[in-house]
């Protein structure tokens, strides 16, 4: 087995730094610019989202020097409620700057390559290390020298590249999977847009519109449109309602933090007593998870019978209504529930208020056709996302066997995946 070593972050690394935040130096935010990534852009799994990036001026960029991150940069979220996030500097996405919640470390490749650091820290037993190491506070902070001074044991360079190449494989498999659910998503959208916003459905020119909708077509208010219900928490101080429970409770949280819009399984789960307990609703499989509390308009579909807390109000679809056109008008919806949302402390969309909202109604026929097309693309969303749930727990197995050197890989011969050719070297 080749020699392994124990090296501190530190020693592997040219710099250790942070960013810098431009509007605490009386910089501003633009629309447009280069890039700036903020510790949200960056998820528990190790990857960074494009989509979600800020962006600021070229003046601003070149006044931030110390804030400015470089291709191979590891990018550590060192504070608050996102501490201890992972994610890789790539190419694409610079120039790029971050802010003072998130580490820069710029290693030396001829010391340690990128892609094992990354996924050492993103160990379970790293993971729970670092946050071991932050004070327990509102607003927890792990500093650069704790960062700096992490433990760990270095097998040889080439070894390393070995180790990392593997659980880059998986992960390039899942970020394919990743870019084909968004294309599909876009896909649905599109034609929704096209049919029942642009009104450039199947014979509309021999439709005639009257009062803004097509002949034929109606304006429904939701109490009779399709069923929907709240939720509760089951007590938080009564263990049984927690322990051992196999109820899905969906959170606002496990909807924003979703990889996709399907969802499996919640991140808690109470007992069918905790439930039965509080004001929870269960409602079925394929409903539409509105959230309507403080973050108002996410959504996501369940996978098995499930309940929610009080945040949200879930839609059940039918036959008039059905999952595909109920989700699409929903999401599409999301500034006009923004817009109806009250509250002193924070926004929310009362049932009250949601009951009187008029949804679009097209003949059925015209629904139908819509499903017919669009459902493929949604099971073909679905099947992606289940075989990324597979992916993931697999490479979450081999994760902490290969990084602390019990599986070996020294006799195998590696074939490096598309993302680490420039690491292969």
């Amino acid at each position: 087995m080749s020699a392994w070593g124990i090296a501190q972050l530190k020693d592997v690394s040219l710099k250790i730094t942070k960013g810098t935040t431009p509007t605490t130096l009386g910089f501003d935010f633009t629309q447009d610019g280069v890039n700036f990534i903020k510790a949200e852009s960056i998820t528990r799994d190790g990857n960074i989202v494009e989509s979600t990036f800020s962006k600021i001026g070229e003046k601003t960029h070149e006044a931030l020097k110390r804030s400015q991150i470089a291709d191979s940069d590891v990018l550590v979220t060192i504070a608050g409620i996102y501490l201890g996030k992972i994610g890789l500097v790539r190419k694409q996405h610079l120039p790029a700057n971050t802010n003072q919640a998130v580490a820069i470390v710029r290693l030396d490749k001829a010391k340690a390559s990128p892609e094992f650091i990354k996924y050492f820290l993103l160990t379970p037993s790293t993971t729970s290390y670092l946050n071991m190491l932050c004070p327990q506070s509102a607003q927890p902070n792990l500093n650069l020298t704790q960062l700096g001074n992490l433990k760990f044991n270095l097998p040889a360079l080439s070894y390393q590249k070995k180790i990392a190449a593997i659980l880059s494989s998986y992960d390039d498999l899942i970020e394919n999977n990743r870019r084909r659910i968004e294309l599909l998503e876009k896909m649905a959208e599109e034609l929704y847009r096209e049919w029942f916003v642009r009104m450039r459905f199947p014979g509309h020119k021999k439709v005639k519109i009257v009062k803004g909708v097509p002949e034929g077509w109606r304006m429904e208010k939701l109490d009779k449109a399709f069923q929907y219900t709240g939720g509760g928490t089951p007590s938080k101080e009564v263990n049984r309602y927690w322990e051992g429970g196999e109820v899905n409770w969906f959170t606002p949280s496990d909807i924003t933090g979703a990889d996709g819009i399907y969802l499996e399984r919640s991140g808690e789960q109470c007992t069918e007593e905790g439930f039965n307990s509080s004001s929870a609703k269960m409602f079925p499989a394929y409903s539409v998870m509105l959230t309507s509390r403080a973050t108002i308009g996410a959504i996501g579909i369940n996978l098995t019978p499930a309940c929610t807390n009080q945040g949200f109000i879930t839609c059940i679809p039918n036959e008039q209504y059905p999952l595909p056109y109920l989700y699409h008008w929903i999401k599409l919806a999301k500034p006009h529930f923004e817009l109806l949302a009250v509250g002193a402390t924070f926004a929310e969309l009362t049932k009250g208020t949601f009951k009187r909202i008029e949804i679009l109604t097209p003949p059925e026929l015209i629904v139908t056709e819509f499903v017919q097309i669009v459902s493929p693309l949604f099971q073909a969303i679905e099947n992606h996302l289940r075989a990324n749930k597979k992916l993931t727990e697999t490479r979450d197995m081999l994760l902490p066997r290969l990084i602390s050197g019990k599986l070996s890989v020294e006799h195998l011969d590696i074939q490096f995946p598309p993302s680490m050719e420039e690491f292969a070297s």
